[in-house]
């Protein structure tokens, strides 16, 4: 019995100091408040290398779709960590609205928030303790349509990583439309049945139809809000394709290979044709999902152990190779 206990003790000992290992990150937090475009502020966080003094690298995060806290409900720890591991602060904020922050994300455009990330590279360049030498930027999925326009008025940052970019509003959104679909085993009958839906709310949006004249038209049994509906009729046209050959520094596309949000086949395949080759440096992770995790742990949230992984280990939810690949590219581009 003593020796059944002993080795309960040893065994619960060893998962608590995998648990703060898993859980021990490189940086600390400082929150933050930026003068944002227009008199308003963003609400943000800077994640310095812990026990450094600076000036520091700075990485700047740009997120996607949907209400993102700066954190995006720690998901982004890891990568600061990964960051931090270089000595490498990282910055980023919460959308307008989310959060307690000021404004409201859903009133902006791409061209909005690329003007919100040049006002936070022009907060960074204040502070002593960042090196503004050794700035670049990191972003996924809507952060397609901004970088690139950040890059052009910022070339001296000196990297960007980019991952799995939307080139396409539309595109983007058939593609996304038709891959959940086909997750969920849908028929044939119901996928076609919901492009064409899809095809029907783009020819309203690009009729500049208002939010009264998309509810009588009843092609969704569930309407998106008024505020949903006036983003879309803003951002319908938003496409990268021509910015692309106009970005002048070294950019990393990280391309998950099970992406249900963007086709990043095509995005690879425009990047490559319209980017300098001596500036496009392409990595592939074929089990990735668009946030770049491994697919049996972001497609299984209602796993109780999935959750619990989350949790207690979030650096282990990442496909293998994603954190490292951050950190040389950021290095590599800073030296």
């Amino acid at each position: 019995m003593l020796a059944a206990l002993g080795t309960v003790v040893v065994l619960a000992l060893g998962a608590t100091v995998w648990v703060f290992t898993a859980r021990d990150f490189a940086f600390t937090e400082e929150r933050v408040t930026i003068p944002g475009p227009h008199g308003g502020e963003l609400h943000g966080v800077l994640a310095v290398p812990k026990g450094e003094d600076g000036p520091y690298g700075l990485v700047v995060f740009v997120h996607g779709d949907g209400p993102v806290n700066a954190d995006s409900d720690e998901k982004y720890k890891p990568l600061w960590d990964s960051f931090a591991q270089d000595g490498f602060a990282s910055l980023s904020w919460d959308k307008p609205g989310v959060d307690d922050a000021p404004g409201n994300w859903l009133h902006q455009s791409m061209q909005d928030r690329a003007t919100e990330v040049d006002t936070a590279i022009a907060w960074a360049h204040t502070r002593e303790d960042v090196d503004p030498t050794r700035m670049g930027a990191w972003g996924i999925g809507q952060a397609g349509w901004i970088l690139p326009e950040v890059a052009r008025a910022r070339p001296d940052l000196r990297f960007l990583t980019m991952v799995d970019p939307a080139v396409n509003w539309i595109d983007r959104r058939e593609h996304e439309v038709r891959s959940r679909l086909e997750a969920d085993d849908a028929t044939p009958t119901e996928i076609d049945a919901a492009l064409r839906r899809n095809t029907e709310r783009n020819e309203l949006l690009k009729a500049g139809a208002d939010y009264r004249a998309y509810r009588r038209a009843r092609i969704d049994a569930e309407p998106v809000s008024r505020d949903r509906w006036s983003f879309l009729r803003r951002n319908l046209t938003a496409d990268s394709t021509g910015s692309l050959s106009r970005i002048p520094i070294p950019t990393l596309l990280l391309v998950g290979g099970e992406d249900r949000n963007v086709d990043v086949t095509r995005s690879e395949r425009v990047y490559r044709a319209k980017m300098r080759g001596d500036l496009l440096t392409v990595k592939r992770f074929p089990e990735a999902t668009h946030a770049m995790m491994r697919d049996d742990i972001e497609y299984r949230p209602e796993d109780v152990r999935v959750a619990g992984q989350r949790a207690l280990a979030p650096k282990s939810v990442y496909v293998p190779g994603y954190l490292e690949v951050l950190r040389v590219f950021a290095k590599r581009n800073t030296v």
